[in-house]
């Protein structure tokens, strides 16, 4: 373990002497437990650490990497619960949904764990007619140390969408959780030690903790790792891609999103407006795929808007059992939902459920918004809060259009009972994911790509992509028999180029014209 470890106050810690930070229960203001702020030494030697410990369980093969995992899958199912309390005090989301998360996550790692090899391992590929006297193959080898930064929103879910793939992959992680939830990363991490000491007698920090704010993380994105993975807003994005660029550190960033729902005229309703009404106030909107544009066919906008408002009506935030969500967990973003909200409104835009006095620190109650006009902040940048405005279009073409006009291009979801329909809107979307008939479906689908464009990031977690995101590809030939012709050498004559030029023409010198199609009589 690195210098992640928590600072009692009671007893002295090798962490006093460097700042500390506090974690602390969004809801009740409760001080949770206290963390050293790691700076450029403890990261240069989480780092130093990493890169030993990496050669090493790069060493241990498919079979033995695998095991390891579904141990470590073994040992957070077993104990599910205490980490869903952690999560809970530490971001003040349901217990269940806390649960959820988890399970979520455990899918992943399930995945990770045993598709590895299958979709990594040494491949042959075709050479061609022209280099036939050369066998081709292809590799996926580990890329040595992955910084993975992550986020507060969901403290579990996503960085173990980036930490499952890359040590299933044959790397070492260095894991910077966000400051708010750094007691959930610090769980994760020891857990994983535990089991790699208690269950196999390993002692190397494949996977180590480093704790601290803002300046923590631009730290480990100079600190010469082999590659990063960020989750978080875009502007904290070009920072890490300014201080990676330092290192020529390539990185993967998942950066928000400003996710569209769009219902067509023929949809299930009732289901779509479940769908809108979970996708857009579930954990008080702070979710990077979470609804907050829904565009509805003209004919059935009167009636979804009802159907919406009555489920959402239901809704209650709180911190106790029966709360639908919980608080805001970063305290600023309760200034960015009421600026966004007292924005729409003065263009225009009207609410037809909550309103400004919905905005009740650490709580939003939900908010719904009608006639928000294109160019507010409302529905260009992403609001982050139970706040989702509901819009009419003539068409679902008109719908996708309006969802693809957004700078973010993460995820997105289509209602209609028309397969070829609905199949035809999700791939016109720019969105990296689409849920037909369903909402933020694709997340819990570990062989699915996890990513988007534009403000949204690059890359992708999850799936045998997100495998290969954390891989160096190595492309190699082996010359089994002499050359037909001689190419690559100065005993190449101009027979031989004689010979090179009559094999290319028979072979692509043909001519291509279109096919004529024959008339009817």
């Amino acid at each position: 373990m690195s210098s992640g470890h928590a600072v009692s106050p009671a007893a002295p810690s090798w962490g006093r002497g460097r700042d500390t930070f506090e974690s602390v229960n969004p809801a009740t203001g409760e001080v949770l437990a206290t963390f050293a702020v790691d700076g450029q030494r403890e990261i240069a030697i989480a780092v130093r650490r990493a890169r030993g410990a990496a050669a090493w369980w790069a060493g241990l093969g498919w079979q033995d990497r695998q095991l390891r995992l579904l141990a470590w899958k073994s040992h957070i199912t077993r104990y599910m619960g205490r980490l869903a309390q952690l999560v809970r005090d530490e971001t003040g989301k349901p217990l269940d949904d806390a649960r959820l998360e988890i399970v979520t996550a455990i899918l992943h790692l399930d995945w990770a764990a045993k598709h590895a090899h299958a979709v990594l391992r040494p491949r042959r590929v075709p050479s061609g007619l022209m280099m036939v006297n050369q066998a081709a193959s292809v590799e996926y080898q580990p890329l040595g140390v992955v910084a993975v930064i992550g986020p507060w929103n969901y403290p579990v879910y996503t960085p173990m969408g980036s930490i499952s793939y890359a040590l299933a992959a044959g790397n070492a992680v260095v894991f910077k959780p966000s400051e708010l939830t750094t007691g959930t990363g610090q769980w994760l991490v020891q857990s994983f030690t535990e089991v790699l000491s208690e269950v196999f007698g390993d002692s190397e920090p494949v996977l180590q903790l480093v704790t601290g704010l803002g300046a923590t993380g631009a730290e480990l994105a100079k600190a010469g790792v082999s590659k990063i993975a960020f989750t978080g807003s875009a502007a904290t994005a070009r920072k890490v891609l300014a201080a990676a660029a330092e290192t020529m550190t390539p990185v993967l960033a998942e950066c928000g999103g400003k996710d569209a729902l769009l219902v067509a005229a023929d949809a299930d309703l009732d289901a779509a407006a479940d769908a809108a009404a979970w996708g857009a106030m579930s954990n008080a909107g702070q979710t990077c795929v979470g609804v907050e544009r829904v565009y509805v066919a003209d004919a059935v906008y009167h009636t979804f808007l009802e159907k919406l408002n009555d489920r959402i009506g239901k809704l209650r935030p709180g911190d106790d059992e029966g709360a639908s969500y919980g608080p805001m967990t970063l305290p600023g973003q309760v200034e960015v939902v009421e600026r966004h909200l007292a924005d729409a409104m003065a263009r225009g835009g009207r609410p037809v459920y909550g309103g400004l006095d919905s905005v009740r620190p650490p709580y939003v109650h939900p908010v719904v918004l009608v006639d928000v006009p294109a160019d507010s902040a409302a529905i260009r940048e992403e609001t982050f809060g139970p706040v989702v405005a509901v819009t009419p279009v003539p068409s679902l073409a008109d719908g996708v259009r309006l969802a693809n006009a957004s700078p973010y291009a993460l995820g997105s979801a289509v209602f209609t009972k028309r397969r070829r329909t609905g199949l035809r809107a999700a791939r016109a979307l720019r969105a990296g994911m689409t849920s037909v008939n369903s909402v933020i479906a694709f997340a819990a689908v570990p062989s699915l790509p996890f990513g988007g464009s534009g403000e949204s990031g690059f890359g992708r977690t999850h799936g045998a992509d997100g495998l290969r995101e954390f891989s160096r590809v190595k492309s190699i030939t082996r010359q089994r028999m002499r050359p037909v012709v001689r190419t690559t050498t100065f005993r190449r004559d101009a027979r031989d180029t004689e010979r090179i030029v009559k094999l290319v023409t028979v072979l692509h010198g043909r001519l291509y014209k279109p096919k004529q199609r024959r008339r009817r009589p």
